[in-house]
């Protein structure tokens, strides 16, 4: 089998054009930018206390060079509490100890940049720890000049909180405060009081913290929850829907506590302060949105807010249907007024991929068509450490072992998010190699690790982690791949999702996804689309796959990919 994948990547070599126009070298580097998720606490513990650190992830780098990383996005490693894991940030403008020092973190960014790889941090936005000093002072009195940096507001009787508004982790999104007698406003924990977004002085102190990495050099940021930074100022009752949530509490509808027009200034904003800075610096958006028009507000009417608000609308879908993703994709390229699409699959609270799309027996193969969904579409990628090797959700199986609170608070119903969140999986060394230390890790490393890991994978030329490295190189080499527009074929086909990719100078590549567990034979006439060629040349293709020499006739197997230059 290496002879053969060593074959077609000679011949597709041959089909790669280093110079021309699609290079488009005024594009900015996040356009065509490959985005890696770290989860510090998981990936590389260098001092053996069982929990990742900025040093570890420095010893990694020349892995994430060889993947193919522009960017890696670090989940928060500001000081904190870690009530929620570094959500609940205590100082915007320092680094936990547990996570190294700030020589370790400048240390990572320069170490990064030799390898062409930016560093994109994870600001906490809506909210901070409870130990931050601004909401000790806001909850020292009623007169203090903080107090009105967080929302607090008298209840509505003895015992009552002010509205119905609840709690994204469960049950009622306020606390009382016995010393002054009023209640405070939490979207999440209660350890994290949100911000007061309404007043300019948390603006102007929150974009001070922006400005310090700026300074630092970092790439850009992840900007997390930012949808809820504004809530209704009345402080009206959400309607409450049918049915009950996974903490026993009544579903509500929350356009009065998500999503409000007022959040669009604040990104013109910072989009203002972000382009004073020389390098491109990005801005990414944590958009849970509910379609693609709420989607286009957040890049600004005139291009002006995110570069990238992430569309979950793709990669959380959670099932395989062809004619979703299809829809799903073709907005992407059509109804975002020529944005750039950021598509994602995997992050730190969600079960993985693997399993939300896997059934069991054909998993692999699935995993390649999700990599080719990412990978192989007109988007910016952004994945999550471990994906590329198939890594698995791993959740715990007894409420004593869980780590994340959400767990604790609404098990068994909802078990948290540690199954996603396990450490990295470098080879089949005790731990994984993820650490040395004589005890357990923060959290366990699934048994998977003895077959799932970096080495084993770097040696198997038809592992997952060798698939993404081959998708990665095209996408990164080949002109229609790279830049190309995007139009989907044979759009009655409900079985095979397929697409052209062509670049400006003409030339064109045809992906095929069978989403079946059954052989598909599919043919394409590329006539309307100006391709008058029917000559194929494989790119990449599932492993074992037949070898089509057309366009009259691709067979694919169940869960097969083809992917083909078009001579």
């Amino acid at each position: 089998m290496r002879k053969t994948w060593a074959k077609y990547f000679v011949l597709a070599s041959l089909l790669l054009s280093f110079a021309g126009a699609w290079a488009q070298k005024t594009d900015p580097w996040w356009k065509h930018a490959l985005i890696y998720e770290i989860y510090p606490r998981s990936f590389q513990d260098s001092n053996g206390d069982g929990i990742g650190d900025l040093n570890g992830i420095t010893q990694r780098l020349d892995y994430l060079k060889t993947l193919g990383v522009d960017a890696i996005w670090l989940s928060p490693i500001y000081p904190s509490p870690q009530v929620d894991f570094g959500y609940d940030v205590s100082n915007y403008e320092a680094i936990d100890p547990q996570y190294g020092t700030m020589a370790d973190f400048d240390r990572l960014v320069s170490e990064a940049k030799k390898r062409k790889i930016g560093i994109v941090m994870d600001m906490v936005v809506n909210h901070t720890s409870d130990k931050h000093p601004w909401f000790i002072e806001s909850e020292s009195s009623k007169t203090n000049p903080k107090r009105d940096w967080y929302i607090w507001r008298d209840g509505k009787g003895p015992g009552v909180p002010p509205n119905n508004w609840q709690s994204t982790f469960g049950h009622s999104a306020w606390k009382y405060d016995p010393k002054t007698s009023q209640w405070y406003y939490h979207r999440f924990y209660a350890e994290q009081p949100d911000l007061n977004w309404r007043n300019p002085a948390v603006e102007r102190a929150v974009f001070g913290a922006f400005k310090f990495w700026l300074n630092k050099g970092v790439a850009g940021f992840r900007l997390d929850a930012v949808p809820t930074l504004f809530e209704d100022e009345q402080l009206q009752d959400e309607k409450v829907l049918p049915g009950t949530n996974a903490y026993g509490d009544p579903d509500l509808d929350d356009s009065l506590t998500n999503n409000l027009p007022e959040v669009h200034q604040v990104m013109r904003d910072l989009r203002k302060v972000s382009n004073g800075y020389p390098g491109n610096r990005v801005l990414i958006g944590e958009t849970y949105l509910p379609d693609i028009a709420e989607l286009r507000k957040w890049y600004g009417a005139d291009h002006d807010e995110l570069q990238l608000p992430m569309d979950m609308q793709v990669g959380f879908l959670n099932k395989l249907d062809a004619a979703g993703f299809r829809t799903r994709i073709d907005q992407a390229e059509h109804d975002i007024d020529s944005d750039q699409p950021l598509f994602v699959f995997d992050n730190h609270d969600n079960p993985r991929s693997w399993n939300r799309y896997g059934d069991g027996k054909h998993n692999l193969d699935i995993a390649r068509v999700i990599a080719t969904l990412l990978l192989g579409t007109r988007s910016t990628a952004m994945m999550y450490y471990g994906e590329e090797l198939g890594m698995t959700t791993t959740t715990p199986t007894r409420v004593e072992d869980v780590k994340d609170p959400i767990g604790k608070i609404g098990w068994p119903k909802e078990k948290g998010r540690d199954g996603e969140r396990t450490p990295m999986q470098w080879d089949g060394s005790p731990n994984a190699g993820f650490t040395t230390a004589a005890a357990t890790p923060w959290l366990p490393v699934p048994p998977s690790y003895k077959t799932v890991n970096v080495a084993l994978e770097s040696r198997e030329d038809d592992s997952l982690l060798a698939w993404y490295q081959r998708l990665i190189q095209l996408r990164r080499e080949n002109p229609a791949l790279h830049d190309g527009t995007l139009t989907m074929l044979n759009v009655k086909d409900n079985n095979v999702l397929s697409w052209l990719r062509k670049a400006p100078d003409g030339q064109a590549v045809l992906v095929a996804c069978n989403f079946t567990a059954q052989s598909q034979t599919v043919a394409f006439d590329l006539s309307a689309q100006g391709v008058s060629g029917q000559k194929l040349t494989t790119l990449l293709q599932t492993p074992g796959s037949a070898q089509p020499e057309s366009l009259a006739s691709i067979k694919l197997p169940p869960y097969g990919v083809y992917i083909g230059q078009i001579q």
